[in-house]
């Protein structure tokens, strides 16, 4: 078998963090695991593996926290994170995504869950920082930056300059989680007065106007939006 991408997984949970390294390690994964924070953090800066994922409630150091650090730090920053959470953690998700993460995945979850997100993850973090795309195109869609249009089945479609910059933000990182906060940011900038809750309004607009394709556009409950992958 080919050998693969390495995977750390950080887990205190002795039989989930078991489960999970059989299941990577069937498909070909080069797995190791940590059973604390600064176990995780030790292995990250030794071994620097091409993904990382992360149980958010561990001992001495928790995920969030070593999240904002992998993030933070020059060395290991492009290593994508996927958070693993537990129900009810929906607040922390957030978090987790502000600080940099690239996903998440709900306890409990299949293997096949778990390697669907690790392969999606990885297939984006592999086409990390290529040029921004001029055009875009998914079914009926063509959206297009350098001209700053959309047309849907061949028919043009007017847009704010916030909608657009929206759909255009989502629809360059498809499969990608966005929180309110960072399409906020990506929308009206930092200086923005707009309140939170009218991101879903701005989403609301674009999909009735992407018409029979708005489902391009997935609502993540209690986190933020994504576009559709192929």
């Amino acid at each position: 078998m080919v050998q693969r991408e390495r995977i750390l997984i950080i887990e205190d949970e002795p039989d989930i963090l078991e489960a999970m390294q059989y299941s990577l390690a069937r498909e070909g994964y080069r797995v190791s695991g940590a059973q604390d924070g600064e176990e995780g953090l030790s292995k990250a800066e030794q071994e620097y593996p091409d993904l990382v994922l992360l149980d958010l409630m561990l001992p001495k150091v928790d995920g969030l926290e070593i999240c904002r650090r992998l993030k933070t730090n020059p060395d290991l920053q492009a290593i994508p994170v996927i958070m693993v959470t537990a129900k009810g953690e929906a607040d922390d998700v957030v978090t987790g995504l502000e600080l940099g993460a690239d996903d998440y995945v709900s306890k409990p979850f299949t293997s096949k869950v778990l390697l669907a997100r690790i392969r999606a993850v990885l297939r984006r973090a592999n086409l990390s920082s290529p040029p921004p795309e001029e055009r875009i195109v998914r079914l009926g869609v063509v959206i297009d930056a350098s001209r700053h249009t959309l047309s849907v089945e061949g028919q043009p479609v007017e847009l704010t300059a916030r909608q657009f910059r929206l759909l255009h933000a989502l629809a360059s990182n498809p499969g990608r989680v966005f929180s309110r906060e960072q399409l906020l940011s990506k929308v009206a900038g930092d200086t923005s007065q707009i309140i939170d809750r009218n991101i879903d309004v701005h989403v609301g607009a674009v999909r009735k106007k992407l018409g029979e394709h708005r489902d391009l556009i997935q609502t993540i409950r209690g986190v933020g939006y994504r576009f559709r992958e192929a």
